[in-house]
């Protein structure tokens, strides 16, 4: 539809010319006002004339019917003149013909707006907490995160994806603490990670009848800091028993990351920021505690150095940037966290612009909302989680199960695949499928549903679309295009705004954006395919047009779907 909004804009502009002479009515800001209508029977798009009131002196009404009179006799749109608003009925041929010409020439680039050339992004994502399991209130930052990733790819950015794994921390001293008076090496071979959070989870219940434990944990984290051999080599086991687990989940996931760096990492980059904060002044003594004051800004001070001179989330979170923006040369660096730590993130970012870094302009956090099962929320330290592998692992299994129903003759290696990229893609989805802000009662029923707005409905889709496709043939641009049906120009309004609603996905940082899009080229192919005969008809352009619209829609599905880590499937 972008073309189409162009190509208004411009006639506008010129009939403004002509009808109000010593008027200049600019291309791109008219373009802008261009919207699509609530009703589709008013039209395709629409130019609200209020704001050209103002400029051009004259009423809303008295203007639309100017125009509509100005513009009569173009051949690729019809404009009609209501109430002040001029609406615009694009010949369904015209708007077909460019769509399809545009995806058959990009392919697997269509919708790209190709304006990140040249320019790189770091992305901050998923980073769960070292001896801690990956369960589901992980989900959200892992495939928002990849998905900004894979929407940034899109676009040309050179995208470096994070992994900030939380490997440094009191919660050491406790994990450290847990495992000498409770842990033996032959448990934690044995059971992993989850008999490292078993141990997690005994601390604090422990601590809560000895708060004496508390005290034993921050001094072994203090000795870790000091670089204590013991601790260390603990830690290093610890931190590698949960990478071996997690990688499970990622290749599950089809996620892979450039970099490992967690926050231990800049442990010997901390001391270099906090001497700046020093020598500009900034750094106050609270109390015995290190911190910068930010009362002016309407916040609370953010806390550098603990009263003990260790350091926290936001010593780390600046020296991080620092060195990411000196490594990466970064033009945006994002983070993707829970909404929870929005005032964290406000109040390093605000630290590293009075510290006068370049780069504090680039810094985006990203929140999003919580995550419950059942209404239930959750909490690591209280055992009350639902492990990610867990969830995962159950949706693969009903997947398979479904699966055997429907294709009793199906090879169990075929199903298997089919029940993976299903299962998995179901509960992606599901996720994907809200606003990233809100908040989210998990219910795996309904994420593998087959009917209704969910993965294995829009996978069933696109497998739709191949099985079709195999039965055409070779498909090309039509030479004729040819629109018979509302369902073929409903299809088509569809697929023509994929390119805005990647670009729209990008600037809000909302993957869901692309999710409803999904949904709704979904649900018009169906309609399409349920009332139009695709591979049957006596009017051979009729038939070519259909063809190709099955292989845009084929293609355009196949696109939106990596950009929120759905994986395809030719059959369900």
């Amino acid at each position: 539809m972008k073309k189409f909004k162009k190509l208004i804009a411009e006639k506008i502009s010129t009939a403004c010319a002509s009808a109000f002479p010593g008027t200049v009515v600019d291309v791109d800001d008219t373009e802008a006002l261009i919207e699509y209508p609530p009703d589709a029977s008013m039209g395709d798009l629409a130019l609200p004339c209020f704001k050209l009131s103002k400029m051009l002196r004259r009423s809303p009404v008295q203007i639309a019917l100017t125009l509509a009179s100005a513009l009569e006799g173009e051949t690729d749109f019809k404009a009609e003149a209501l109430n002040g608003y001029l609406n615009f009925k694009i010949s369904p041929d015209a708007l077909a013909g460019s769509t399809l010409s545009e995806v058959f020439a990009d392919k697997e680039l269509y919708g790209s707006p190709k304006n990140g050339y040249g320019k790189t992004v770091v992305l901050d994502y998923s980073s769960p907490n070292v001896a801690k399991p990956f369960h589901i209130g992980h989900l959200g930052t892992t495939v928002i995160g990849h998905s900004l990733k894979k929407l940034h790819e899109f676009a040309g950015y050179n995208c470096v994806g994070i992994n900030y794994l939380g490997d440094w921390g009191t919660q050491f001293g406790k994990m450290i603490v847990a495992y000498r008076k409770w842990g033996n090496k032959e448990a934690v071979e044995k059971g992993g990670c989850d008999a490292l959070v078993e141990l997690y989870v005994r601390f604090h219940n422990e601590a809560e009848k000895n708060e004496a434990l508390n005290d034993e944990a921050r001094a072994e984290f203090h000795k870790l800091e000091l670089g204590d051999e013991e601790n260390i080599a603990l830690w290093k086991w610890f931190k590698d028993i949960s990478l071996a687990e997690y990688s499970k989940t990622y290749k599950q996931l089809d996620i892979e990351f450039d970099s490992y760096a967690g926050e231990s990492f800049y442990t010997d980059k901390m001391p270099a920021q906090v001497q700046k904060l020093r020598d500009l002044g900034l750094l106050k003594i609270d109390d015995g505690a290190s911190i910068v004051d930010l009362e002016q800004y309407n916040m609370p001070p953010c806390l550098i150095l603990k009263k003990d001179g260790s350091t926290l989330y936001p010593t780390r979170d600046i020296a991080a940037a620092y060195y990411r923006y000196n490594t990466y040369n970064f033009d945006k660096a994002i983070y993707v966290t829970s909404a929870a730590q929005s005032l964290h993130f406000a109040q390093w970012f605000k630290v590293v612009e009075m510290m006068g870094y370049p780069f504090y302009n680039n810094l985006v956090h990203v929140p999003y909302g919580t995550v419950s099962i059942n209404g239930a929320k959750l909490a690591t330290r209280t055992g009350n989680v639902i492990l990610l592998k867990e969830l995962l692992a159950q949706a693969i299994e009903k997947v398979d199960r479904i699966t055997a129903e429907k294709n009793p003759d199906m090879s169990a290696e075929k199903r298997a695949e089919i029940a993976e990229a299903v299962g998995v893609g179901a509960i992606v989805f599901y996720y994907l499928s809200n606003n990233r802000i809100k908040d989210i009662n998990f219910m795996l029923e309904d994420a593998l549903s087959y009917e209704g707005n969910t993965g294995p409905y829009v996978q069933y889709t696109y497998a739709r679309t191949c099985s079709l496709l195999e039965k055409c043939g070779t498909v090309t641009m039509p030479e004729k295009v040819k629109i018979t049906t509302d369902e073929e120009h409903e299809l088509v309004k569809v697929l023509a705004q994929f390119p805005e609603r990647v670009s729209a996905a990008i600037e809000a940082y909302e993957p869901s954006y692309i999710t409803r899009f999904i949904l709704d080229l979904s649900a018009s192919f169906n309609r399409f395919y349920h009332n139009c005969q695709i591979l049957v008809t006596d009017d051979a352009d009729v038939a070519a047009t259909r063809k190709a619209l099955t292989y845009a829609v084929n293609t355009v599905l196949g696109t939106a779907f990596s950009l929120i880590c759905l994986k395809k499937t030719k059959q369900i």
